[in-house]
């Protein structure tokens, strides 16, 4: 979806007809930065970096004066400050983060039942029964926005339209500190003069191959006709862009879900420096979320990386990916990715791989996950063959031969 850093801002005007567009995306601005910035008023409006002052680490979040000069979460702190050496660094606080978050999810609650979590600071909204007592969702997002402000001293985003897609979209064009509402009438019109790379599943990949066929925004896939799309993409993906293209997305807003995780995490018998070894045992893990993922019918929006070292201190660290997911590959290539950015070469004595916002996937569009169908496939073989002949049966070649002693952490699911 992009980086946000405000230059392209769009807000809705007070009279605008939102009865069309009941689903609400709520952002919070900059939230790790902006907490901080509760304690340091005197920084507002100044380039702030949020994360460890080490040339060794990584970016945790940066305000929007920040992301200006291209400096964005996990980014290396070399890099962000050669990009803007005039930052301040502020240290992270992650307990202060979920004290928020509390409470801008109560007061969501307080608004409609029907609230979706995504992560800390984003949520989705169906506000349709909330007429009667709030208003209409333009003024059920005002009041959301004022009260978020009024009882945190923070700021949000919100997007308002008739689907979640167009919602998303909307709150980070609003972004910072806007509301925009995409009357369902108004949909096209908004989507289809927005690069390619605002369409959900649209990795760098995808956008490279994509542009490189000459479909350099939104409108030029939906003037496509879709069975070119499928021959380009897929049948699968192929559809889900043309779909997308026209603002079509029949998901649900999945409130009142309970929070769930799958995990597994090892403890290794001497402390562990090579990444090489750390890397094998995040495929590993990850193949095994994946399958506990797949038994139980359900996919996670978050993926969590888990170490401690050699001195005990543990730190966690994760990410919401675009598309919810129950494939081993893509929960590994994530938390490696992650394990990769923190630079670290600390002693490691316990790794761990956990699945979290698990959803139901019916009713999901099928992702533009590259690579997924065939990953998909292998996956389902691996899971065919434990299922006949044991666990352990059919496993990537990479493992073959390297079984630690591990020990599970499973969420409620179990």
């Amino acid at each position: 979806m992009g980086k946000q850093d405000g230059r392209d801002r769009q807000v809705t005007a007070d009279d605008v007809d939102s009865t069309s567009a009941p689903i609400l995306h709520v952002d919070m601005d900059a939230f790790f930065a902006s907490v901080e910035l509760l304690d340091h008023p005197e920084l507002v409006g100044k380039p702030v970096i949020v994360g460890h002052d080490s040339p060794r680490s990584i970016v945790t979040a940066a305000t929007y004066e920040a992301r200006k000069f291209g400096v964005n979460s996990a980014l290396p702190m070399a890099i962000a400050l050669r990009r803007c050496p005039q930052a301040i660094i502020l240290e992270p606080h992650y307990d202060r983060y979920q004290h928020y978050s509390k409470q801008v999810f109560a007061i969501c609650d307080e608004l409609t039942p029907a609230v979706e979590r995504l992560g800390i600071d984003e949520a989705f909204l169906d506000v349709s029964g909330a007429r009667t007592v709030f208003g209409s969702p333009l003024q059920v997002a005002q009041l959301l926005r004022r009260r978020v402000r009024a009882e945190t001293g923070l700021i949000c985003s919100v997007g308002a339209a008739a689907t979640k897609f167009v919602a998303k979209v909307a709150s980070g064009m609003s972004k910072p500190d806007g509301l925009l509402v995409i009357p369902a009438d108004g949909t096209t019109d908004f989507l289809h003069p927005l690069p390619i790379a605002k369409l959900w599943g649209v990795g760098a990949k995808s956008e490279e191959l994509l542009r490189s066929r000459g479909f350099h925004t939104i409108g030029d896939l939906a003037r496509t006709p879709v069975e070119q799309l499928v021959r380009l993409l897929g049948e699968s993906s192929g559809r889900r862009l043309f779909e997308l293209a026209w603002g079509r997305d029949p998901r649900r807003v999945e409130g009142g879900a309970e929070e769930k995780s799958v995990g597994h995490e090892m403890t290794f018998s001497t402390d562990v420096t090579e990444p090489a070894v750390i890397h094998r045992e995040l495929l590993r893990m990850s193949n095994m979320v994946a399958v506990r993922l797949r038994r139980h019918g359900v996919r996670a929006r978050t993926v969590v990386l888990k170490l401690r070292f050699e001195d005990f201190t543990t730190i966690t660290r994760s990410r919401t990916i675009a598309e919810p997911t129950d494939l081993g590959r893509q929960i590994y290539d994530e938390v490696r990715d992650v394990y990769d950015s923190l630079r670290s070469d600390r002693p490691v004595r316990l790794v761990g791989v956990r699945a979290e916002q698990l959803i139901d996937p019916d009713g999901l569009l099928p992702g533009l996950w590259d690579e997924a169908e065939g990953w998909r496939e292998a996956e389902n073989v691996m899971d065919a063959a434990s299922e006949r002949f044991g666990r352990g049966a059919v496993t990537p070649a990479r493992l073959l031969g390297h079984r630690p002693h591990e020990r599970p952490r499973l969420g409620q699911r179990d």
